[in-house]
């Protein structure tokens, strides 16, 4: 059946779940990361927190971009509202994205400030002025040609940069340097890649190898591996072969969740425990010369770092 989903349905439909589409040209939207509101509530941090040193109370998560090259099975955004046009026909200027995003994210949180009985006060007026954005919230963000003057100026505002990329795009992956720089590496063959990943772009698997090779030139790289149960924790070899080809920093392996739209296409058993997504880990491992230095049970995540960069940021 012909998609006749428009924009309009799209946005209305990102609208339904909390993300905030802002910007003249309404291709960028902000969304309050669950670990942001926990934070200021005094209960638990992102696991990045722990991981990296960020403060999850003072992350804004966005993206300049809410369309998608890729139709992942076990993504939770609603890509199937998505229009077949992946790009508007005109894209608003990086220092509008950046003003919007940080004023959608008051906005969004405005509410906390209504218990100050139940969040810590300090911890709220921080969060107003945020000091790391994740440009990674959905769609992906490397289709928006200003990206590199993008993370420029969140860098003005003293704004560290994580950038969560498919690597369908390699053309931009050369061009950016953010804080730290995320691949998704969702499979560990070509087959399984067109399967898990359902990318829209020919030569998906050889875009993708195109922009691990231009890892080594970053700041800091992390592969990202959703690991989904019955799908793709298999062949561990392979998944550190390309890892130890690229000598990324750190891989993160981190389960899949079921949640949001990801249920229309998997089931709850597709779901694997921490143990399960630490075993895997440890799998993967056994063919590479890295080490196992984090895990957050309740994200269901594990860290691997080469030993090549100081784990947190400011250090």
């Amino acid at each position: 059946m012909k998609n006749k989903k428009t924009t309009e349905d799209y946005i209305n439909a990102l609208q339904n779940q909390k993300y905030k589409v802002i910007g003249e040209n309404q291709h960028s939207a902000v969304k309050t990361c669950h670990w942001t509101k926990e934070s200021i509530k005094c209960k638990e941090n992102c696991y990045k927190q722990d991981f990296y040193g960020i403060n999850s109370h003072r992350c804004l998560q966005m993206t300049p971009n809410i369309y998608c090259n890729q139709r992942c099975i076990f993504c939770w955004r609603a890509w199937e509202e998505s229009p077949p046009q992946q790009t508007p026909r005109k894209w608003d200027q990086p220092e509008q994205i950046v003003e919007k995003s940080i004023e959608a994210q008051k906005k969004l949180l405005s509410g906390l400030g209504g218990i100050p009985k139940r969040i810590d006060k300090e911890k709220y007026e921080e969060a107003q002025k945020p000091t790391q954005v994740a440009i990674s919230l959905l769609g992906e963000p490397t289709l928006y040609p200003y990206l590199p003057e993008l993370i420029e100026k969140y860098r003005d505002r003293e704004m560290t940069t994580f950038v969560v990329s498919n690597g369908m795009n390699p053309q931009m992956i050369k061009k950016i340097n953010p804080t730290q720089l995320y691949l998704s590496l969702d499979a560990p063959t070509k087959q399984k890649h067109r399967k898990i990943n359902q990318p829209v772009p020919e030569n998906s698997w050889e875009k993708l190898q195109e922009s691990l090779n231009h890892l080594r030139e970053k700041e800091r790289t992390v592969l990202r591996i959703t690991s989904i149960k019955n799908k793709n924790m298999e062949k561990p070899e392979k998944y550190a072969e390309i890892i130890d080809k690229h000598n990324v920093d750190f891989v993160e392996i981190k389960a899949y969740m079921y949640v949001g739209y990801s249920r229309k296409r998997l089931e709850k058993e597709n779901m694997p425990s921490h143990e399960e997504v630490k075993e895997f880990t440890k799998n993967i491992n056994e063919h590479l010369d890295y080490e196992l230095i984090d895990e957050k049970p309740i994200s269901r995540v594990t860290l691997l770092s080469s030993g090549e960069k100081n784990t947190k940021i400011d250090e």
